[in-house]
């Protein structure tokens, strides 16, 4: 067993949905989540700060003693899925598991994927796809304004904003006839509600934090990494102003949060 924490990253607040999947699929695992709210949203960036703060991202994470580190983050995985080779502990994307769950779900090989500009622009999902089935059909789109509405706390399907926005960004997807969509970036879980009504309850939603999730309990459970018997818990950092972060962040969690949220100058690392 291996009593060290799960380290876990996102550009903001996004990647608390994998956490909480992490925390429901392995609750004896301490986790240790930095939001870089200070630098969010990572999709609009150019690729080579992308893969600047990510370097950044797992430095910091490094410095509290993980184990592992998981960059819940779509953008990242699409752009700097290679950051584990310089690492040295175990490193994990949202990519490979999500377009592999996505490959097992679909029934007609019609696959449609959302994103951020970077994720959909670097064409990740469409390799992974094409390299786990080269007959899968791929269809797509990037939601930009999606991170913003998150982050700032418009998710209620009752919500006419994010319906709205849902409806200009997925109705080029609902016509391509997809059976699947892969939610391309932690950030979108909290808008499935949405997604589902606009798409169709035919449509089936891949969330890339539970698959993530699920592929880290597996790992660990094959390197005799995991530590069950552990009370967890998890400690949280931000890059920007930490007010405000539990009133949505317990929202992601579905949880109070415990403990204080924590301050860091993450262009330190």
């Amino acid at each position: 067993m291996d009593s060290r924490p799960i380290g876990v990253f996102d550009s903001g607040l996004g990647g608390l949905t994998a956490v909480r999947q992490l925390t429901a699929s392995m609750p004896g695992e301490r986790i240790v989540y930095f939001g870089d709210t200070g630098r969010v949203p990572y999709g609009s960036r150019s690729r080579e700060t992308i893969r600047r703060y990510a370097r950044q991202d797992a430095a910091f994470l490094l410095s509290q003693g993980v184990k592992m580190i998981i960059a819940a983050c779509g953008t990242v995985s699409s752009v700097a899925g290679d950051l584990g080779e310089s690492l040295p502990v175990p490193f994990l994307g949202v990519l490979r598991p999500t377009a592999e769950a996505a490959a097992r779900a679909t029934r007609t090989g019609r696959i449609g994927v959302i994103g951020t500009t970077a994720t959909i622009r670097s064409g990740s999902y469409r390799r992974a796809l094409s390299a786990i089935d080269p007959s899968l059909q791929v269809f797509d789109r990037d939601c930009p304004l999606f991170v913003p509405l998150v982050e700032n706390g418009f998710f209620s399907v009752e919500d006419p904003i994010p319906r709205l926005t849902a409806e200009r960004y997925l109705a080029p997807l609902r016509e391509t006839g997809v059976d699947t969509l892969i939610l391309g970036c932690t950030h979108y879980p909290l808008l499935e509600p949405v997604v589902q009504q606009v798409m169709g309850r035919n449509v089936t939603l891949i969330d890339s934090g539970r698959e993530t999730a699920l592929a880290c309990r597996r790992f660990l459970d094959a390197q005799g990494m995991g530590c069950p018997e552990q009370q967890g818990g998890c400690r949280f950092y931000v890059s920007d102003r930490t007010e405000g972060f539990a009133d949505i962040a317990q929202i992601l969690l579905g949880r109070q949060l415990e403990g204080a949220v924590e301050h860091i100058d993450i262009e330190s690392y």
